[in-house]
């Protein structure tokens, strides 16, 4: 069982109650917001694992709350908009923000719980991968940078082997930045709000606006 925490924000009782059966089912812990006064609330007092938003609150809605998380260093954890009214360039926008997906009412039990489970799976720290010494399958790259040489295993699957670069990719820049997620984000062409949840994922520290370290 999992001990992921979830907040679930609707104006609608009906489906937040509906959601938070079906999850607590699937084991999760659930939390539920109806407006984005409550949501906020909750986001300050905890750390979560994911949000389902809706978009469309009386008070303020969805959009308008995620790109708040964004512009306050919030967007720590996936955020999955929910919309009955839903449309192709509200899902682009949401997804433009910072959000990892979009789900249409009425959702589905199978689209719900397999767009929560990647996200959260995305979204998890992987473990660092150490290249393995083998005649023939490891390459060594030079770069002219501070005389910088790093060896990739090669004789893994593409994905893991992604992992790896990108672990001594995101790793060697903030390094050179002093941990400075916003100069990295400038330098590299990355919005602040995607290289936190990398880093996150990676493990690696860096500094908030606060000036202290932080591994999300």
């Amino acid at each position: 069982m999992t001990n992921k925490q979830i907040l679930v924000v609707d104006d609608e009782i009906g489906i937040r109650e509906l959601l938070s059966e079906i999850l607590t089912d699937e084991g999760y812990r659930v939390h539920m917001a109806e407006n984005a006064a409550q949501a906020r609330a909750i986001r300050h007092e905890r750390e979560l694992d994911l949000v389902l938003l809706d978009i469309w609150m009386p008070d303020t809605d969805g959009i308008t709350l995620l790109k708040e998380w964004v512009e306050q260093d919030l967007l720590t954890m996936p955020v999955v908009m929910m919309s009955g009214h839903g449309t192709i360039e509200t899902a682009v926008e949401a997804t433009r923000i910072g959000a990892v997906d979009f789900l249409e009412k009425p959702i589905s039990l199978q689209k719900l719980l397999s767009t929560i489970a990647k996200a959260i799976r995305d979204d998890e720290p992987k473990p660092q991968i150490q290249p393995v010494e083998l005649p023939g399958q490891n390459v060594d790259l030079s770069v002219d940078v501070h005389a910088v040489q790093i060896s990739l295993p090669l004789d893994i699957p593409l994905r893991e082997a992604r992992d790896h670069f990108d672990a001594l990719y995101f790793d060697y820049h903030m390094q050179k930045e002093s941990g400075n997620v916003s100069r990295v984000a400038d330098k590299i062409g990355l919005e602040r709000t995607h290289l936190y949840r990398k880093l996150k994922q990676l493990g690696i520290k860096f500094v908030k606006k606060d000036g202290f370290d932080d591994a999300q």
